[in-house]
């Protein structure tokens, strides 16, 4: 399966056993939308709602962290994702958040995993069927595992900074990157991790709402001067419009891509990290 699965290919394989669909929608707070509701109104025959603002360490006082893996695992088999199961995500968000549950999955082992391409959208573009309501769900057993060389910590970020042995890319707007705009949490400065480059996670789609062609895609991150052939850490606000960047990278074959899951809403809350502004 490929990263990039097209509508005409899910409608093709609907119905197979091994196939999961996935609705991944996640909005920021102050958005008045409500995921669970809009997924209830009308999804992708088959498709289950995936609850990203639950899979988190509610342990942890920075936002949105990685959850512990039997608590993944948990919420996998709940879901009927399992073990052996072709997965396909789509979203319905600004955010792109279908990237996020990508990243979730592989770090957590699932190693069938794509993302459907233009989302939701673009399927009810095509009047496409829809149901209403949730699904009936089997549990299916998910082998708890976390792999942790594709996550990266504040310590890591800050040991970086000296090494410069991997290439950092921020995901958030230009002027939030910049420093020209207030970050949206209280309390938590504006600005840039320093050597950071900022390429703006919708930059990677066409105004349809599909993604960009992998030439495309190696030809933003090589405006930026970023070599896919080396080592990046993908950055954002809090670790959700980073997976779009990784995974934008995975599609133009990048194969050492990594995300600092704190990302700003840990660095910026930091009196002692040092940021950059413009």
């Amino acid at each position: 399966m490929e990263l990039l699965v097209t509508t005409d290919w899910l409608a093709n394989e609907l119905g197979a056993s091994d196939l999961r669909i996935v609705d991944a929608t996640k909005f920021m707070p102050d958005a008045g939308r409500d995921p669970a509701a809009e997924y209830e109104a009308g999804h992708i025959p088959g498709a289950v709602f995936m609850d990203l603002s639950d899979l988190t360490d509610t342990s942890n006082p920075i936002e949105n962290m990685l959850p512990p893996p039997e608590k993944f695992a948990s919420r996998m088999q709940s879901l009927g994702l399992g073990d052996g199961s072709r997965i396909v995500l789509y979203d319905d968000s600004p955010l792109k958040s279908a990237a996020r549950a990508w990243w979730l999955l592989t770090i957590f082992g699932a190693h069938e995993v794509a993302i459907l391409d233009g989302g939701i959208a673009k399927w009810k573009a095509e009047s496409r069927p829809l149901e209403t309501g949730k699904e009936a769900l089997r549990h299916r057993h998910f082998t708890v595992w976390k792999d942790d060389k594709d996550v990266r910590t504040k310590a890591d970020m800050l040991a970086n900074l000296h090494s410069k042995a991997e290439q950092v890319v921020d995901a958030r707007p230009a002027g939030r990157f910049t420093g020209a705009e207030p970050d949206p949490r209280p309390g938590i400065a504006s600005g840039s991790i320093p050597g950071s480059v900022n390429i703006p996670h919708s930059e990677f789609f066409n105004a349809d709402g599909t993604w960009k062609s992998a030439d495309e895609i190696k030809a933003l991150f090589d405006g930026a001067g970023v070599d896919l052939t080396n080592p990046v850490v993908t950055t954002c606000g809090s670790g959700m419009t980073a997976a779009v960047v990784s995974f934008a990278a995975a599609v133009a074959g990048g194969e050492k891509v990594a995300l600092y899951d704190g990302s700003w809403s840990e660095w910026g809350a930091d009196a002692d990290t040092p940021k950059a502004t413009a």
